[in-house]
């Protein structure tokens, strides 16, 4: 047994994703519960290093549940990565009693939070990104809320594409993972998803479906297209050239980040905090909260980063006979 826990420090880092106040939150007020101090630590690694940490209390998480983004801010920390940077980040944690870590984040940040962990920071982990590409949980805080966002910038897409009689493709974020992209493609009733665990050069073929959906009558066509495929309009262009038919690239970007929670992002994450400090109250370390099969559980950090996660084959394939 270690020694025992007095006082946590919550981060974000890497990429932001709505629902990450939420788990912030949680920390905090499951923390002060249980008569823990709590320290925000801003700007995720790099402001643990520059020791950019804040006293939090009770009012420091009011009213930020509904608020997309993050209140402790985030970045991506190159230094972190080198022991010289992990054994700062510890000792910094020492120097301001904390005893341990809550990182909100994706595996980038887990592999920090692990690092912590070996120089003797107790550490959880939280899933937090968008694109739902940690293998150990079949949830990460956002993802929810990026899939309703993009969905509805495609319905206001598809009117437009209507209306004209275009071929429209629509870029989703996902530079590994083609989670949000199968999701929207399927709530949206797309002709194609384009994923990049799938992805075969076969842009021939979409081209070859498209001429035969005109022929039998079809007036406007969606694609769906991941950001780690890309070339979204250069795609357009190519369908264009072959085709005849006027075709349009929209790539959504960063306005998948942001935006009100939904209100599953709201209840999971805050699970997900509250989890979390009991993990560190029960003198655990170098774990990661998930949710698998309906329940809330935790993996080994090392046990977590070893997986290996693919799309649903099940979903993907779907897409291709609802496309029909």
């Amino acid at each position: 047994m270690g020694k025992e826990i007095k006082t946590i420090g919550v981060m974000t880092s890497g990429g932001d994703a709505p629902g990450m106040n939420a788990a912030i939150r949680a920390v905090v007020r499951a923390a002060l519960s249980s008569g823990l101090k709590v320290k925000g630590i801003r700007r995720g690694y790099a402001g643990l290093l520059e020791e950019d940490i804040i006293e939090m209390e009770t009012m420091s998480v009011t009213d930020i549940v509904q608020r997309g983004g993050t209140i402790l801010f985030t970045s991506r920390c190159e230094r972190m990565t080198t022991p010289e940077g992990q054994k700062q980040a510890a000792d910094v944690c020492r120097k301001h009693g904390i005893d341990g870590v809550v990182v909100i984040g994706g595996d980038g940040s887990f592999r920090g939070a692990q690092k912590l962990s070996e120089n003797g920071i107790n550490t959880i982990g939280i899933p937090g990104t968008i694109d739902l590409d940690i293998a150990c949980t079949e949830y990460t805080i956002g993802f929810d809320t990026a899939c309703n966002t993009a969905m509805e910038a495609m319905d206001k897409v598809r009117d437009t594409s209507a209306s004209h009689e275009r071929c429209s493709i629509i870029e989703v974020m996902g530079r590994t993972a083609g989670h949000i992209a199968l999701w929207c493609g399927i709530s949206n009733g797309s002709e194609y998803v384009m994923i990049p665990e799938r992805y075969k050069n076969d842009e021939q073929s979409i081209i070859n479906q498209i001429l035969a959906k005109r022929r039998t009558g079809k007036k406007h066509h969606i694609i769906v297209n991941a950001e780690g495929i890309g070339h979204s309009h250069e795609l357009a262009k190519k369908i264009e050239d072959a085709t005849g038919i006027e075709t349009r690239a929209t790539v959504l970007g960063h306005i998948q980040r942001g935006g009100n929670p939904t209100c599953r992002d709201r209840v999971y994450a805050a699970a997900m905090g509250a989890k979390a400090v009991d993990l560190l109250i029960a003198n655990k370390t170098n774990r990661v909260v998930a949710y698998r099969n309906g329940k809330f559980c935790d993996f080994d950090i090392d046990e977590a980063l070893a997986m290996e996660k693919d799309v649903d084959e099940h979903l993907y394939s779907m897409t291709k006979r609802l496309a029909r």
